[in-house]
């Protein structure tokens, strides 16, 4: 399978650079997971395509102001820090940019010595292992000192944080925001309560690495990286009700797919469970748990066009993302979304 099955052209003017003042006014495009046909709506219709029965599953990550600006103990070199994953002892793995400058043992120094840290280790891809001190509470000084981890292609500032977090994000510990969750406000899940859709809750903590590009040519060569899920058995016992009725699973974003699909036995069964998963879905997978999902529009070649490939067929996504590109969609995290479903199930 060659990465470049998986290209679409994208004209730069087409990727979002600051969200819509109403979360739930962007476009959806409805895509027919079994025809292909595509139809064309805005997010609040999402309503009309919901039954009673269905269970809708959301991640509840909280994205943490992860990107840290400091200098080099005793210089006046700019470092540049983004968090990646709390280990232990106030030890996390951080990308570090210039990483040269940042060899064990260097010192860097955040908000005047607010927060100090110190390089231990240097593991896979250069990271590194950083050891941080302070005083008080580290996540109390995050927010004080760290900004939100835009992807780089959103060049624009964000005025407000709360923007790159959905409006159910709970647990800390995103490097990245769930974006598909992005499009859903407080008044529209509750009306999706109300219509008698069930909303489950999971937890993945979104890494770089689902969204980093996928060097091998040979797809079925690339390594994903690995990202802390969780999901209760309240939640498992609402997921499983669903199946078992013959209603709906349908996952928002593929942060929710990833965690069914890890945490599932082969029957698609669900138990309270939490761990590391290192999922990758392309075509031919055969998905466990969910039949339909909401999402936003990936990256050419990316490993998310290869999980909705593999849920509506990549000749049906490819055809859909041309249309999308003629009809001007808003593309990545702050831009539109796309419903893929079974319009007959």
């Amino acid at each position: 399978m060659d990465v470049k099955d998986f290209y679409y052209d994208l004209p730069q003017e087409l990727i979002a650079q600051d969200p819509l003042e109403d979360r739930s006014s962007s476009r959806l495009m409805v895509l027919d997971k079994i025809t292909g046909e595509v139809e064309h709506r805005h997010f609040k219709d999402i309503t009309e395509y919901l039954r009673p029965g269905d269970c809708l599953v959301i991640n509840n990550t909280k994205v943490i102001p992860a990107r840290l600006y400091g200098v080099k103990e005793g210089t006046e070199a700019k470092i540049e820090i983004l968090l990646l994953k709390r280990k232990e002892n106030d030890i996390w793995e951080t990308l570090v940019k210039p990483g040269k400058k940042c060899k064990i043992g260097t010192k860097i120094v955040f908000g005047e010595g607010i927060l100090t840290g110190e390089v231990v280790d240097i593991v896979e891809e250069g990271n590194r292992l950083i050891q941080f001190h302070y005083e008080g509470i580290f996540e109390e000084i995050l927010d004080r000192l760290g900004q939100m981890p835009l992807p780089p292609y959103i060049t624009h500032q964000l005025q407000d944080k709360n923007r790159y977090q959905t409006v159910y994000a709970k647990y800390d510990g995103s490097a990245a925001a769930p974006t598909a969750g992005l499009h859903f406000t407080p008044e529209l899940l509750q009306q999706v309560r109300d219509m008698g859709v069930e909303i489950a809750e999971v937890t993945l903590h979104v890494g770089l690495g689902t969204f980093r590009p996928v060097k091998e040519t040979d797809v079925l060569k690339h390594h994903m990286h690995s990202e802390f899920y969780k999901i209760e058995q309240s939640e498992a016992d609402k997921i499983n009700k669903a199946k078992k009725e013959g209603h709906r699973v349908i996952a928002v974003g593929t942060t929710s797919t990833r965690t069914l699909e890890s945490a599932a036995d082969e029957n698609g069964f669900l138990t309270e469970k939490s761990g590391w998963t290192e999922i990758f879905i392309y075509p031919g997978y055969q998905f466990k748990v969910i039949d339909a999902l909401i999402t936003n529009f990936h990256l050419p070649e990316s490993t998310l066009v290869m999980l909705v490939s593999a849920l509506a067929g990549r000749e049906h996504v490819l055809a859909a993302y041309e249309t999308a590109v003629e009809e001007k969609y808003r593309f990545f995290s702050f831009g539109d979304a796309m419903f893929i479903v079974d319009r007959e199930s």
